[in-house]
């Protein structure tokens, strides 16, 4: 179990990240790429990705990428830097950048559990075509392996955002932090991650926490393991139905089409910054039945994402249903 002590301070400093980060999400696709587990929400991403790194050309470029990535246990902290809350290139940068002495530890511990191929030997040493080397095998996965998906990896993310601005909104920072049920469970200043693979005590010293939702997290967050670095928590959203590709071009048509009308378009402006089907129906003075039906119609056109919290459903936009409504 991980438990991670916060100081009244922390409490008030910890936020949630702006936007799914690319770095991070590259990273733990890297980890359910090669895992065990064969998720059907996950199957057919797994599937096309697989066929993708077949065929590319000079594949022996992701050698290192793999093995700096295994499937379980320690990845190394550098390779997610705390600068890719910025962007994809300037957590590349960071990349690049690491110092030798973080390059060598992280290394060794990876060492201690895993066999690294030769190149992994000058990325100890800093030498800058290696790193170079690295964070071009990064962009290249990213664009086989994460780009293609990113609009449905950003509706989950966003999605999961709205979930944690309601839980903030009702009750203040400490109501965000009791929301990450049920994966982790706060209490009397500690927050903590339930089923972690080993047991530590993570204390932020007045820094605050940076909480990151993110698409290809598996079932248990993941924190750094370098106490010294900016305090960060990646924990799993719902995927939203994965990253299957529609294969029904006339289904989504008539999907769309259905779209058509005043209420629908007055469900999609309410659920601009979430709203609950309750709310959605008290706004619009219809019944909670016309409400939930007109979401599950949005829903199903890909303009709505929809989350039940015990007794209620979150309703919020995608990034196509925030397009759609702003024109």
């Amino acid at each position: 179990m991980l438990k991670i002590i916060f100081s009244s301070e922390d409490i008030l400093r910890t936020r949630v990240a702006s936007a799914a980060d690319p770095v991070w999400e590259l990273v733990l696709s890297l980890h359910l790429l090669q895992g065990r587990g064969r998720e059907p929400l996950m199957l057919e991403w797994r599937r096309a990705v697989a066929r993708a790194l077949r065929t590319e050309s000079g594949s022996e470029q992701f050698r290192l990428l793999f093995a700096l990535n295994p499937p379980r246990g320690y990845f190394p902290d550098f390779l997610t830097p705390y600068a890719s809350r910025d962007g994809f290139e300037a957590g590349l940068a960071a990349v690049r950048g690491t110092p030798i002495g973080m390059l060598r530890r992280d290394l060794t511990v990876l060492a201690e559990e895993n066999s690294l191929p030769a190149p992994a030997d000058a990325l100890a040493r800093g030498e800058p075509e290696v790193l170079r080397h690295l964070t071009d095998s990064m962009a290249r996965y990213q664009a086989l392996a994460v780009a293609p998906y990113w609009t449905r990896i950003q509706a989950a993310v966003e999605a999961d955002r709205a979930r944690r601005a309601r839980a903030m909104l009702d009750g203040g920072p400490e109501g965000l932090l009791a929301s990450l049920r049920p994966s982790m469970r706060w209490a009397d200043g500690v927050l903590e991650v339930l089923d972690y693979p080993d047991t530590r005590e993570l204390r932020l010293d007045g820094r605050g926490l940076l909480l990151v939702p993110s698409f290809f997290c598996a079932r248990i967050p993941v924190a750094l393991l370098d106490p010294t670095l900016p305090p960060v928590l990646v924990y799993p959203v719902d995927r939203l139905g994965g990253l299957a590709v529609s294969r029904d071009p006339d289904g989504d048509r008539e999907a769309l089409a259905a779209l058509l009308g005043r209420t629908r378009a007055a469900v999609l402006a309410a659920a601009d910054n979430g709203c609950t089907t309750g709310e959605v129906a008290r706004r619009l003075d219809i019944s909670a039945a016309a409400a939930s039906q007109h979401a599950s119609v949005l829903r199903n056109a890909g303009l709505l994402v929809s989350h039940r919290d015990r007794n209620t459903v979150l309703h919020t936009l995608t990034p196509l249903g925030r397009a759609v409504l702003d024109a």
